[in-house]
Parts: structure tokens; C-alpha cells; sequence
């Protein structure tokens, strides 16, 4: 009997792992080969004799370089600014359009469409859209602030407000994404809960507090983690706008990763930076599971 039982266990461990094997080879191949790979080439340097680049073996040098670099803390600093803001301005934004769009109300389904629309439009779009509307000369944005007696602005060209730009273009767009998320889990709380605590007199900030909050840490926990990857890793903007100015403003370390790659061919350099700024989202992220996670 008890070798019967040890069979069906076995079986049972291998169509487990059958249907779990094509995942874990993906995520092998797709996700931790390129960080090994990012760490081990961070170790070369690339000295170019000929037609052909030869790879040098310097251990910890670009990293040493790194540190003394002026330019790489700049862009440790504009990294640091834009995910300091943006991942509060994008959840916060998008918890509040969730709680408001949540409610049924008549033509509820067109106004959650509308507001929907973003997700639908690629990041290379709505970039060059948004920069033609900040355009300081004839920009949209500026005509608009016009009728108010706003002096035009320069926004993509300042050296302060380049980075803001940056938010607020990528808020446009992850803002109704991660409010589609946090509808779903919206959804699934049981009204019951609200209408035991109407009964008992709880005011909206209350339910929101006791109820809401602590029954959304899933949904909420997935949205952060997912934004702040995101933003940590946000390159188009600054690629197709800014080039990392005006001044390495908005230089931020995925652009300063890409730049030392393929604009100087400091492959090494580059290397660094990915690791550095992996190392960097797998602890921040390790933190927001910790606190984020459900107690249950």
C-alpha cells in the first residue's frame, strides 16, 4: 500500500514538474542567463587593435571607474528622482480613478473605456505625441497655458523641468494601466464588508482605511513591484526626446547603459550599469514584498 501511495506521489512530482518545465526553462534562458551573462562580461574591457575588438579580463575595474565617474552619478541621481516620484504619483493616481470608477453609475462602461484608452497606445507613440505637444515654441501645453496668462514654458529643454515631462508623459500611460489592475481587485472584495460597515456607522475614509486597503495589499503589492521595475528600467522617453539632457537631467542609468554601449562601445562600462541597477531593483523590490505582502 504504502508503495502504491510513493508511486502516485512520483507521478504526481513529475506532472508537476512536466507542465512547470517549460516556464522555468524560459525564465532560465530569458531572465537569469542575461544577468550572469551582464556580471561576467562587467569583468572586460574591449581594446580595439585591429578590425576586431579583443576582450581584456580587468575583475572589478569598471566598477572602481564607475565610482570615481561624475557622469555615472548623475545618473544615479536622475534615477533616483524619477522613481522617488513617479511610482507614488502612478499608484496613487491610479488607486484613486480605481475607487471612483468602481462605483456603478450610469455610462460607468464608456467612462472607464475613456479612461482606458492609454494602455491601448505604444510608448514610442504617445512619446512623440507628447513631445509635440511640449514643444516650448508652438507646443499645445503652452497655448493652453497661454489662455490662463501663463508665460510659455520650456519643459523638455529645462534642465529642472526635462525630468517632470518625463513623469508626467510616463504617467499618462502607466497611471491608466495600474488602475486596471487595481479595479480587477477592487472587484473581488465582497460588498458585504461595506455594508456591515454602513451599518455600523463607518464613514468612506474609514472603509477605505480598515477595509479596502488591507483587502487590495495583493493587488497593490503586484502593482508596485511591477511599476517600480518598470520605471527603474524607462528608456524610451529619453532616447527619443532628450538624449539624456539638457545637462544629463534626465541621463538616467538605463539611457547612461545604452549610451556607454553602443555610443562608446564600453561594453564593459555598460555591463556594470546593468548589474548595478539589477542589484538595485532586486533589494528595492525585496523590501516591498517584505512590507507589501499579505499578513495572511
Amino acid at each position: 500500500m504504502s508503495s502504491l501511495l510513493n508511486q502516485r506521489k512520483y507521478r504526481g512530482y513529475l506532472t508537476v514538474f512536466f507542465f512547470l518545465a517549460p516556464a522555468f526553462i524560459g525564465l532560465l534562458a530569458f531572465r537569469a542567463y542575461p544577468v550572469f551573462l551582464a556580471l561576467w562580461e562587467s569583468m572586460y574591457t574591449a581594446t580595439y587593435g585591429g578590425a576586431k575588438a579583443k576582450m581584456i579580463f580587468v575583475g572589478f575595474e569598471n566598477y572602481q571607474l564607475l565610482w570615481e565617474d561624475i557622469i555615472f552619478w548623475r545618473s544615479v541621481k536622475a534615477t533616483a528622482l524619477l522613481t522617488l516620484f513617479i511610482n507614488p504619483i502612478q499608484i496613487g493616481l491610479a488607486l484613486g480613478l480605481a475607487l471612483l470608477l468602481q462605483r456603478s453609475t450610469p455610462y460607468i462602461s464608456i467612462i472607464r473605456t475613456l479612461f482606458l484608452l492609454p494602455v491601448g497606445v505604444a510608448i514610442p507613440i504617445a512619446t512623440v505625441v507628447w513631445g509635440l505637444m511640449l514643444n516650448p515654441n508652438n507646443g499645445l501645453v503652452n497655448s493652453f497655458l497661454g489662455v490662463f496668462g501663463i508665460a510659455p514654458q520650456p519643459f523638455l529643454t529645462s534642465e529642472t523641468q526635462a525630468i517632470w515631462a518625463i513623469i508626467a508623459i510616463t504617467s499618462w500611460k502607466g497611471v491608466a494601466l495600474w488602475m486596471l489592475f487595481l479595479l480587477a481587485g477592487l472587484q473581488d472584495i465582497p460588498k458585504i464588508y461595506y455594508e456591515a460597515a454602513r451599518i455600523d456607522g463607518a464613514k468612506l475614509w474609514d472603509q477605505i482605511v480598515y477595509i479596502t486597503l488591507p483587502l487590495l495589499r495583493r493587488s497593490l503589492l503586484f502593482v508596485t513591484v511591477a511599476d517600480t521595475a518598470i520605471n527603474f528600467v524607462l528608456f524610451v522617453p529619453m532616447f527619443i526626446l532628450t538624449q539624456g539632457g539638457p545637462r544629463n537631467s534626465t541621463n538616467v542609468l538605463m539611457f547612461e547603459a545604452y549610451r556607454s554601449g553602443f555610443a562608446f562601445q564600453d561594453y564593459g562600462r555598460s555591463m556594470a550599469i546593468i548589474t548595478i541597477l539589477t542589484i538595485c531593483i532586486l533589494i528595492i523590490i525585496g523590501f516591498q514584498i517584505k512590507f507589501l505582502r499579505p499578513k495572511n
